[in-house]
């Protein structure tokens, strides 16, 4: 089903009239105008923007996550952006007592918080909690990498796909870090990852109903374009050389989970010295496709999300008339001009 077929059956605001709390999610692919949405919201409405973006949490980390310039920041700040260096590591669980503390400061001051990104796990655990893992294992860890290195990593995605075909759905044949997760979990648990995830409890927040915004293209073919024509701009903008400082830095690697992100852990190659610009960057624009792929094969499976077409220029008086509703608990506004 399309997104414009979907924004035809725009799900009605739930808690309206209710004493819960609302918190509204704006979720999307990459690359589908988010930032933008979000930010014309915040503008008309009294809404504090959380981001949920696992690399907009690095500082020095600007051109490649499309992180908002540091103007627009000042006009409408952005909380868990540049929370960390690149050094560091970030997790869901992190992001979630993050998230719950930010929240809570929201709501206290008497706002609503707008939720606004597009790392699909981070959404999840916000809602339902974290499941209960396993710590890392070095031991068993060294003993994949080793495998992975005499086999590659879509050999091992295809034994994940054997114990769990449902993560390993989720999961590209070629994201290490993930498949190496899952499978450790497995190991030492002896149940998929899937399963466990499935079985992860409630959030300790408060009672409160999401209002969950989904924005992207009715068209696949114009997301590509989109994620081509933007990462043209990002290396107009200088993300070559925002690559080069990073690794010139000396303490970052692909290990690290910042480097790891899109467009960064393509181009980290090229900055050594080991791949051509144009492969490098070929191969960064395939992979964010790919992310998008997966993005929307999360969304999908979120229930009560209400659709806009990134390409609709009614997109934004929806959101606001959704939002205004929810929020407010009022009459919708109406007649949003299209920036």
């Amino acid at each position: 089903m399309s997104a414009r077929a979907r924004g035809s059956r725009a799900i009605a605001p739930p808690g309206v009239g209710t004493k819960a709390p609302i918190a509204v999610l704006l979720m999307g692919p990459t690359g589908a105008g988010k930032t933008d949405l979000a930010l014309a919201l915040a503008e008309r409405l009294p809404l504090d923007v959380i981001s949920v973006d696992s690399a907009m949490v690095y500082r020095g980390m600007d051109i490649g996550t499309a992180k908002p310039r540091a103007d627009v920041l000042a006009r409408t700040p952005h909380r868990l952006v540049d929370i960390l260096d690149p050094a560091q590591s970030y997790s869901a669980e992190r992001f979630r007592r993050d998230a719950l503390r930010e929240l809570a400061d929201v709501e206290r001051a008497g706002r609503s918080a707008l939720f606004v990104g597009g790392t699909m796990l981070y959404f999840r655990t916000l809602q339902r909690g974290l499941a209960r893992l396993p710590d890392a294992d070095p031991e068993l860890r060294a003993r994949l990498d080793a495998r992975a290195a005499r086999e590659g990593w879509p050999a091992l995605h295809a034994q994940l796909a054997e114990v769990d075909p449902q993560a390993a759905s989720r999961i590209h044949p070629h994201d290490a870090q993930r498949i190496q997760r899952a499978l450790e979990v497995y190991e030492l648990t002896g149940t998929p990852l899937s399963a466990l995830h499935s079985a992860a409890p409630e959030a300790e927040a408060p009672l409160r109903h999401w209002l969950k915004l989904a924005l992207a293209p009715a068209d696949r073919n114009v997301l590509h374009q989109r994620i081509a024509r933007r990462f043209d701009q990002m290396l107009e903008g200088g993300l070559i050389d925002e690559v080069h400082r990073l690794h010139a830095r000396g303490d970052l690697d692909l290990h690290k989970s910042s480097i790891r992100a899109v467009g960064y852990r393509q181009l980290w190659p090229h900055v050594r010295g080991d791949v051509p610009r144009s492969a490098a960057v070929q191969a960064a624009i395939v992979a964010t496709r790919q992310l998008a792929k997966r993005q929307l094969t999360w969304l999908r499976a979120e229930s009560g999300v209400s659709w806009l077409d990134s390409e609709d220029r009614g997109r934004y008086t929806r959101a606001l008339e959704q939002v205004t509703s929810a929020v407010a608990g009022g009459n919708p506004v109406t007649g949003y001009a299209v920036p």
